[in-house]
């Protein structure tokens, strides 16, 4: 399985952008997705957004659409999430995952923003947005 280690997390105020990167290594050929997911105290973790590898589509949590945006590094194998006009709401910690749960759409395959379609985690970084 590939191991995860993020970073990039912070405090901002409302408004205010972020970073967040995720070095990865050790992919299987069966890890396709990687994906983003939050989780906030005493909610449940959810997905945020997602890219195929390689060159597939990506997809969003509505709640950030506009706002943020994932990209990939293949040489260096890096995730990230840049997370502009940050909120309150967006407060929780950072989870990448990999995994394989996609979809066929409009000519190319989209990753599954469902937490049970990733089997491997990273430890998280947490972003705190103050109002």
């Amino acid at each position: 399985q590939v191991q995860l280690v993020e970073s990039g997390g912070g405090s901002v105020q409302a408004g205010g952008s972020l970073r967040l990167s995720c070095a990865a290594s050790g992919y299987t050929d069966a890890q396709y997705c990687m994906g983003w997911f939050r989780q906030a105290p005493g909610k449940e973790r959810e997905g945020v957004a997602t890219i195929y590898t390689p060159g597939g589509g990506t997809y969003y949590a509505d709640s950030v659409k506009g706002r943020f945006t994932i990209s990939q590094d293949y040489v260096k194998n890096i995730l990230y999430l840049q997370a502009n006009n940050l909120k309150p709401e967006d407060t929780a910690m950072y989870f990448c995952a990999a995994g394989s749960g996609r979809r066929w759409s409009g000519g190319r395959w989209y990753c599954l923003l469902s937490v049970p379609s990733y089997n491997s985690w990273g430890q998280g970084t947490q972003v705190t947005v103050d109002s």
